[in-house]
Order: C-alpha cells, then structure tokens, then sequence
C-alpha cells in the first residue's frame, strides 16, 4: 500500500534519512559497492554435480553501501565515524547475520597520534593482510580455506592505529566479540560474552607492526578469539583459544607486486588437530593502465593430521571506466585426508566430498560510486 514501507526498505530508508540529516551538519561521504558474477562449480558434494549460481558472499569484492565522516574540533584533533552495511546482490539480502552496519559501525577520534576507536570494527589481523595476500576476499581465496580471514572484525570493540612515516602499529580490544549469532554465515561465532564475573569470556585482542617502503614492505599481526558457551569452532569454554599468527612481506617490481606470507592457527576447541599452516605465494601483473592479472597458490596443512588443501587461483580484470569493472576469475582446490572444503568462499552449499578435488569459474561486473 502507498505509504506504508516494508520491512525490506526500512534499512534503505534509515540509511537514507541518516546521511540526508547528517549532510546538513557536516561532510558525509555516501560510498559503495555493488559486485556481483555468475559462479560454475562442479564436483559438488558426495554425488559430484555441477552447481551454476549467482553468489551471495563475494566475487572479486564483497558487496557493501556505506556512510563515513568526521569533524575538525580544533588542535589537530578530528572525530571520525564510520558506518557500512554489507549485503547480498543475488537477493538484496543483508549479510553478516542480518546487522544492519554488519561491516563497520564505529566512532573515533583521530590526531597525529593516531586514532582511536570504538564499536564493531576490523581487527589488526584484515590490516596485515591488505598488500600481501592479493586475491583478499575473492571468491577463489584464503576465504576458501577460513572463513575468518576476510571477516576479521569484533564487536564491542577498542581501536587503536598509529601511522608514523613507514611503521604502522595497532591494536584492538573486544569485550564481547559476536553480539549477534551470525550463523551459518561465515562471520558468525555466537559468542556475545560481557558477563558479570567473566573476565575472558568472549574476550578477542589482536595487535599489528607493519613497515611499507614504495617498493617492498612486511607485516607481523596477532590476532586472539576466547571462548564461551556455545561458541562456534569448539571454543565452548573462556579458557580454550583461537589464535592466527600472521607473517608476510611484498615487493613492487615496476608493474608487478610479488607476495608471500604464512598464517599459523592454533584453535584449543579443536581437540584432534589445534594447529594449522596457511602458506601463500602471489603475483600481480598490471598489463596495462585497464588490464590486471593476478593469482595466488594456497596451502592449507594440519600438523599430525592427513588433512591438506592445496588451491591455486586467478583473476582477470578489465577496467571499462574508474568505476566499473569487468573480471573472471577461476579457481582450483585439491584436498586430501578427511578435508572437503570447497574452491569457493563465494556463497554456502558448494563442499565437496571428503579428500575431493574441485574447480570453480565465474564471470562478473564491480560498480563503485
């Protein structure tokens, strides 16, 4: 009926009246991304079918519309915000468990000291990933083979990121990680903590040195998850703990940046297999001022376990303007032991049969504005 709004458009609606407001008072900046292909996968569960779909996570880069802005107060001091919502171009769905600011939704103050900030916000582990691992959250990725690395955020969080010339240090606090059970979504942990008397319950910290030159530069991150009842990943309890270690570097050679890195994992809710390895070599070729090619190799090995995955992946991508582009991008995953994880990260339903093999392809188009 006229005048009466759906539940559907009341996000959208909300979004807008905020950033029509907040335009008044001061700079709001409106930004987004809307990114969405066609995905073939075959080797599809215990039966092996073929699987044709448009995906709902990612393609070459998750789907999001967003609102960040600040104020000068004075003395060098600057208060920052920012608010972004991510969503599912398949059905204008939003992701991340249904938040409406899923992505981001923080508040800060920044200076020549750095800036500091609090809400749900990303952790220092998405940062030391951002020049290295080249493919990020691709469909065809490290996502692939965890779901945490291109969803490294935390709720109820405190921030803190310095730059000073090369170095980058930071660090973030969480005091209850997960406020909203996400699940089955990949961001999803279901552990809310911030009890009375529980001191680590859901408790999350990461912290980051990273040093860029013009040509080269390496990253050091920690990133910590404690458990609670009920957690997802076997962290039933606040004394078990999900801990990534991650170490890379990169250097620029004229059009093209080579990269390496290592995340270790050592999850204590996994009784049987706690540690990980997580190695990966990439390249980047900028062919010309358009055309981009890039790929990535992924080995994914538990210690004292048979479990291996081993994916290789590219990407082709062809810039029609600033803003739009054209990519495809195909990938390749090869597991062995009691592993049937899937080449893609880019939508649930896709595994493949325990010790399977399996490839993916997709054709897309990203708009920016």
């Amino acid at each position: 009926m006229i005048g009466r709004r759906t539940p559907i458009l009341r996000p959208a609606a909300l979004l807008l009246s905020i950033w029509a407001g907040a335009t008044v008072a001061q700079p709001v900046t409106l930004y987004g991304i809307v990114d969405s292909s066609v995905e073939v996968v075959n080797q599809v569960g215990a039966a092996g079918d073929t699987l044709v779909r448009v995906p709902s996570l990612t393609g070459s880069v998750p789907s999001r519309v967003g609102l960040r802005g600040g104020e000068d107060l004075g003395g060098g001091l600057r208060a920052m915000f920012a608010l972004e919502h991510g969503f599912a171009p398949d059905a204008g769905t939003s992701t991340q468990g249904g938040r409406l600011w899923g992505r981001q939704a923080w508040v800060g103050l920044a200076g020549g000291w750095g800036t500091l900030s609090l809400g749900r916000q990303y952790t220092m582990l998405f940062y030391s990933l951002l020049e290295a691992d080249l493919l990020g959250p691709n469909m065809y990725s490290s996502g692939s083979l965890d779901a945490y690395i291109p969803n490294a955020r935390a709720d109820n969080a405190l921030g803190y990121r310095g730059m000073f010339g090369p170095l980058t240090v930071g660090a973030t606090y969480s005091f209850g990680r997960d406020t909203v059970n996400a699940g089955p979504s990949p961001g999803g942990t279901n552990c809310a903590g911030e009890r009375a008397g529980e001191a680590r319950e859901c408790r999350a910290w990461s912290a980051l040195v990273k040093f860029d030159r013009p040509a080269w530069g390496v990253a050091l991150a920690l990133d910590e998850q404690r458990g609670g009842p009920g957690a997802f990943a076997g962290l039933v309890g606040s004394g078990l703990a999900d801990t990534r270690l991650s170490a890379n570097g990169y250097v620029k050679v004229g059009p093209t940046r080579l990269a390496a890195g290592l995340l270790r994992r050592d999850n204590e809710g996994q009784a049987t297999t706690p540690r990980s390895d997580l190695w990966y070599i990439a390249a980047a070729w900028s062919v010309t001022p358009r055309v981009t090619l890039d790929g990535q190799v992924y080995r994914l090995a538990f210690d004292g376990s048979a479990n291996r995955s081993l994916l290789v992946a590219a990407r082709a991508q062809l810039a029609l303007s600033r803003r739009t582009t054209l990519y495809a991008t195909a990938g390749s995953i090869d597991n062995r032991g009691a592993l049937d994880l899937s080449v893609s990260g880019g939508a649930p339903g896709s595994s493949t049969a325990p010790g399977g093999s399996q490839q993916g392809l997709a054709f897309g188009l990203r708009h920016t504005f």
